[in-house]
């Protein structure tokens, strides 16, 4: 038996499969941003989502409506009516995100996670962006947060790798040396 963890990977790589073979997988992936945002936002959906207690039925009434309200392509409605009828609507936020990162991937794009005490500016970015290229090949895109408690410096993530240059990371490593010292 499959693990449950395995979940959103499997529907993912089923949506992205059926997604290219009918040539939909900008349009399925602009559906799942659209859905993404209102998982963000809306605390109902997120309920619909999640809830245990409604039923299959319920649930899929429900989600057809948001679907039909969020006028999505009719690929992504079927497939949230099988995530429904299989009780698997609430791993929709993490099937949505591996599905996108199976298109960037087959774009052979890389998506990093950057996160700086405040805001980059152009010319900071582009070299960044310019040495991950090098080092990662394909098109490099962004995510930026700002974290104020990093105190300076960057984080980088991508995919499972980080690059921790934080000001906060380095006292951490030295207060960790010095214990393991002592």
């Amino acid at each position: 038996m499959a693990k449950s963890g395995n979940v959103p990977e499997r529907y993912a790589t089923a949506l992205f499969s059926l997604a290219g073979d009918k040539g939909l997988l900008d349009a399925v992936a602009a559906d799942l941003s659209v859905l993404s945002t209102l998982l963000d936002q809306s605390a109902d959906f997120r309920q619909l989502v999640d809830s245990p207690v409604l039923s299959r039925a319920e649930q899929a009434k429900g989600i057809a409506a948001i679907a039909s309200k969020a006028g999505v392509t009719d690929l992504t409605r079927r497939f949230l009516g099988t995530l429904a009828s299989n009780r698997r609507l609430s791993a929709l936020a993490s099937v949505a995100v591996r599905y996108k990162a199976k298109l960037a991937a087959s774009r052979g794009e890389h998506t990093a996670q950057v996160i700086s005490a405040m805001a980059l500016r152009p010319g900071q970015l582009e070299a960044l962006r310019e040495k991950l290229t090098a080092k990662l090949g394909g098109r490099v895109t962004f995510e930026l947060k700002i974290d104020p408690e990093i105190l300076g410096g960057l984080i980088v993530k991508i995919g499972s790798r980080m690059i921790d240059s934080s000001v906060r990371g380095r006292l951490e490593r030295i207060g960790f040396a010095m214990k393991g010292s002592m």
